[in-house]
């Protein structure tokens, strides 16, 4: 017993040594690697993290009576909060409720700082996110469209059961740089293909990162402008990416370049 028991212990550690077996992740360790350096930002990153708005309110004021500016604040503090916030969540250590939560208490430094500024922060770029027709679980687009907007993106969340034509009308009038589309069921994602359909009619052409429960590459590769979109914090990256002008090819081509994680299930 004492010889099998060493060996499991081995095999964990070459497992672990090969990335067959992950070690369980600090919440603690994730939160001190990924807080900035400068007290002024970290206290503004660590408020995001923990969804405390006052907390993020009083830090940014404090920032200010430093001498740092308020896109800077943005950049260094609230975003790299959320940034935390991303990799906890990748990592399984924090769900639904502590992605939102971190992202109201953004968006309240997010209004501080344009107070501060007398203007509304620019945009990155503009992006539409949607549930597809038929399907009402919306957990997925929620966190990416949470995700898009801590990141400094804005979002036209169009919400779940989102006829076709409702989303080609609004990609048509809006002129986003990325559109999005989340299915839970086989029977819904079937929407995706008929809205690349449309807007290849149309002459519009944009990326289109599908995920879901039931959504494969092999699925969303099928049709053009189709990305597969893997995990709801690539949706950041993957904006960054369209804004920059990269092709739908490309970006599918380039997912784990872009994204820094794997790339499809099948």
């Amino acid at each position: 017993m004492v010889i099998l028991a060493d060996k499991a212990k081995d095999l964990r550690t070459v497992f672990r040594r090969y990335s067959l077996e992950a070690e369980p992740a600090s919440p603690d360790a994730v939160i001190k690697t990924g807080l900035p350096s400068d007290p002024n930002f970290s206290k503004v990153a660590k408020g995001v993290i923990d969804g405390d708005a006052a907390a993020v309110e009083s830090s940014l004021k404090a920032a200010f009576g430093a001498g740092i500016d308020p896109l800077t604040a943005i950049n260094d503090g609230l975003i790299a909060g959320m940034n935390v916030v991303s990799d906890l969540y990748e990592k399984g250590l924090y769900y639904l409720p502590q992605v939102m939560i971190a992202a109201d208490a953004m968006a309240v430094g997010i209004g501080v700082c344009e107070d501060k500024l007398g203007h509304p922060a620019e945009k990155k770029g503009l992006v539409v996110t949607h549930v597809a027709e038929g399907d009402i679980h919306d957990i997925g687009k929620e966190i990416v469209s949470a995700l898009l907007a801590a990141n400094g993106y804005e979002v036209i969340n169009l919400g779940r059961d989102v006829p076709v034509e409702d989303v080609v009308n609004t990609v048509r009038e809006k002129k986003p740089a990325m559109v999005t589309g989340t299915a839970l069921m086989t029977t819904t994602m079937t929407a995706f293909p008929r809205i690349a359909a449309r807007l290849k009619e149309l002459g519009i052409v944009i990326p289109f990162v599908c995920g879901g429960g039931a959504v494969t590459r092999e699925f969303v590769e099928a049709y053009d402008y189709g990305i597969h979109g893997v995990k709801a914090h690539h949706a950041p990256h993957l904006a960054a990416a369209a804004v920059k002008g990269k092709s739908w090819k490309t970006i599918r081509e380039d997912y784990e370049d872009i994204t820094g994680g794997y790339a499809y299930k099948w």
